[in-house]
């Protein structure tokens, strides 16, 4: 049984007066919640929990003290419907949740997961929060947000000032992740109920924009892979990395940044996909193969395969800046290396991955094999990833056009 009472705590304040609290007991464990009342013992009423007339705003301060029972006992009308038996700690994390302004306030939850993503090394998904909540900030216009102002309608506002700025689908959907994200970490930690969710209504789903996948053909690659840069020895490492991706089942940037010689044994190597997790076992191919002998006499000499990365005691804010300064890099001198190919599409770090796939399934290679190499966790999401990439059959389709009818 719990029981409830609004009492004055004995701890003399300053001003001579003590604070008036809400004071919760169950199971003989109590706990005490402020008002933004105190009162002088003159004034007070022990026994029904009121202010007496003694004091000029008893009538109003009463009428406040019976809001503040309320609301408690709403709380616990709600846990005793979820289950019978729930403790007072789990009526203090409901009150406090309910009551607390800075918990329930966005931006210092927001800054709340960026401390423990950046505390964690997790700077990537750091930034990602730091961006979205940066721009809703830009939006509100207002220093605090509540949670419950952020539903459907709020969402559909921000969507439409985003496009106003120029946004695309695909950075929309970005910001709106981080959102949703943000409450879903919020509900599982009991910073607010489910019922304030507004992705219910608000669909990401429609926010496609990812943009087309582009991919070489074989015959591009192996124009890359044969490419003289006797006048352009500062392309060599770049050459090597996209050659490294490409007959590594498309590993990516960051994957290769952090690839270690330990990880390299006779003839396979072994990594964890820092995007999904996932667990690649990779042979050794004879490209894959040169490009290591090449780094074994022409790298840093750490314990790093590819030279990215020069030192080896790089916190993860400055492994990230690092990335993404390599990356930069990287992404502008593949570029030079596709003009020298005679190759028109647009080529960047992730076209090894795409095209990794595209080579396969021109081979012939089974969809099944496909998505098992490139660690997709189930046939359907390869499915879709190389409908995206093939547009062979439809581009002759569409020939019958220029065809003269008969």
């Amino acid at each position: 049984m719990i029981t409830l009472k609004i009492v004055l705590k004995k701890k003399l304040l300053s001003d001579g007066t003590y604070p008036v609290c809400l004071r919760i007991t169950k199971e003989r464990q109590c706990r005490h919640y402020k008002t933004p009342f105190s009162a002088k013992l003159s004034e007070w009423v022990e026994a029904t929990g009121n202010f007496n007339k003694r004091n000029l705003n008893s009538v109003q301060y009463n009428r406040l003290l019976v809001k503040f029972k309320e609301r408690a006992y709403q709380i616990i009308t709600d846990l005793e419907i979820e289950n019978p038996d729930y403790t007072i700690q789990e009526f203090d994390t409901r009150y406090r949740v309910t009551f607390n302004p800075v918990k329930n306030d966005v931006f210092a939850f927001f800054d709340e997961i960026i401390g423990e993503m950046t505390y964690a090394g997790r700077i990537g998904n750091a930034k990602s929060y730091k961006d979205a909540k940066t721009s809703i900030q830009i939006f509100h216009k207002i220093k605090k947000l509540n949670f419950r102002e952020v539903n459907s309608a709020f969402l559909s506002k921000y969507d439409a000032f985003l496009r106003s700025r120029g946004g695309t689908d695909g950075g929309v959907g970005v910001k709106m992740r981080a959102i949703r994200a943000l409450f879903n970490k919020a509900i599982a930690r009991g910073v607010i109920k489910e019922n304030l969710y507004p992705f219910k209504t608000y669909k990401i789903s429609r926010l496609r924009g990812k943009g087309f996948k582009r991919a070489l053909d074989y015959e591009e690659i192996i124009r890359i892979i044969n490419l003289d840069l006797f006048d352009y020895p500062h392309l060599i490492n770049t050459r090597n990395y996209f050659v490294f991706s490409f007959y590594t089942r498309g590993m990516n940037f960051a994957d290769m940044m952090c690839l270690e010689w330990k990880d390299v044994e006779a003839n396979v190597i072994y990594y964890t996909r820092a995007k999904t997790k996932g667990n690649f076992s990779i042979a050794i191919m004879p490209p894959v193969q040169k490009i290591l002998d090449y780094y074994r006499e022409h790298g840093y000499g750490n314990k790093y395969v590819l030279p990215l990365l020069f030192r080896e005691d790089y916190t993860p804010t400055q492994l990230a800046d690092r990335k993404h300064k390599m990356l930069g890099i990287y992404n502008i001198e593949l570029k030079e290396v596709a003009k020298l190919c005679n190759i028109t599409k647009n080529v960047s770090s992730y076209v090894a991955r795409h095209s990794f796939a595209n080579c396969l399934k021109q081979k012939g290679v089974a969809t099944d094999v496909i998505s098992e190499s490139l660690g997709h966790q189930n046939l359907g999401v390869t499915q879709a990833y190389l409908k995206e990439l093939d547009t062979d059959i439809v581009d002759k389709a569409l020939e019958v056009l220029l065809q003269p009818s008969s």
